[in-house]
């Protein structure tokens, strides 16, 4: 993969996230013509637009910037942690971290150790943050000594891993719903388990968009390490990586970037399953590239799939993990199946 078509390819992806920007700010149950919308974004947050200027600026764009966030974030954590378990199913869903990060802060707010359901936007503190980084910290150090039983990882056992922590977590999560008197309390919990990004609002952005900016520079810098885990445990070694204060270190960068964004939007799934992959089969391996492409790529996917949540059943809307699970499920089966065969083992 040559540095042009890469280039080639993030500028494609720049328009697209820009298109689905445009259409995420002009249809809704309200609809604004695209020229229109664009007349506005040009004009700033203090254009005179009457409610149309109201629900570009003060409802749609925080929306739209936050799913953009989020879908980036997902996708780079996932491209990295399928390098660190060396496995292509490797998802901050499938892998526990999200319901980790869902579970820890679900806690916080129902037990009150932040200022009530409103500390979801981080406005009560520090707590809910913290509270589902540890989440997604404990989860994927779970799934991956669970996994890596006898020194060896096969994709059977990763996922049956995965999916005993997520048991786990989301019995715990249910239980908490039900031991909540407050119905405040209950949606908040809601919010956590199904994914949204309905409650966006401009001051709870900064946060999550550090985080993802940060954290994914951070993650480019790692780029030849993460290239030399995919050579294996042995070769890693010979070329000179420790890999396990590597893997260690690189394990709580994602588990913060992750904590941090399902503080934000709750567990939304599979993005960083899919997004990785499709960023893979046009760029390659090689992570310099792809974690640049998978952010973008994941933040086209999500800002699209939230269109579609909030505009599929108008005036209802789907949680916006509804339509990723609706999409991913049937492409994780497929990678499953897939690599079952590769490995001669789908359960094991």
């Amino acid at each position: 993969m040559t540095r042009g078509r890469t280039a080639t390819v993030l500028l494609l992806l720049a328009a697209a996230l820009a298109a689905s920007a445009v259409a995420g700010l002009a249809l809704g149950p309200v609809r604004i013509a695209p020229g229109r919308v664009l007349d506005l974004v040009l004009a700033g947050p203090g254009a005179r637009g009457g409610a149309f200027a109201s629900i570009v600026w003060d409802v749609r764009m925080p929306r739209v910037l936050l799913g953009a966030v989020v879908g980036a974030g997902l996708a780079v954590a996932g491209a990295v942690l399928q390098a660190l378990v060396r496995n292509p199913l490797a998802d901050p869903f499938l892998l526990g971290a999200s319901s980790g990060a869902s579970a820890g802060a679900v806690l916080v707010i129902v037990f009150g150790t932040a200022a009530g359901a409103g500390a979801v936007g981080f406005l009560g503190g520090a707590g809910v943050p913290l509270a589902a980084f540890a989440g997604s910290m404990a989860a994927l150090v779970t799934v991956y000594a669970l996994a890596r039983r006898g020194g060896t990882m096969t994709t059977g056992r990763l996922i049956l891993a995965g999916v005993a922590v997520q048991y786990v977590l989301s019995a715990l999560t249910s239980l908490v719903l039900v031991l909540s008197a407050s119905p405040d309390q209950m949606r908040s919990v809601l919010f956590w388990t199904l994914g949204g990004l309905g409650g966006a609002r401009w001051d709870e952005l900064a946060l999550p968009a550090a985080a993802l900016f940060v954290g994914t520079g951070v993650l480019v810098t790692l780029a030849r390490p993460l290239d030399l885990l995919l050579a294996g445990e042995e070769g890693a070694h010979t070329l000179g990586l420790d890999t396990g204060r590597f893997r260690a270190a690189a394990f709580v960068l994602t588990s913060l970037v992750i904590g941090v964004l399902v503080a934000s939007s709750g567990a939304i799934g599979f993005v960083g399953l899919m997004v990785p992959h499709a960023a893979r089969m046009v760029v390659g391996a090689g992570h310099r590239a792809l974690l640049p492409v998978a952010a973008l790529g994941g933040a086209v996917f999500l800002t699209l799939a939230d269109l579609l949540a909030r505009t599929a059943a108008a005036p209802e809307e789907i949680p916006v993990g509804v339509v990723t699970a609706l999409v991913g499920g049937p492409f994780f089966l497929w990678m499953l199946r897939r690599s079952g065969r590769r490995e001669g083992v789908v359960g094991g």
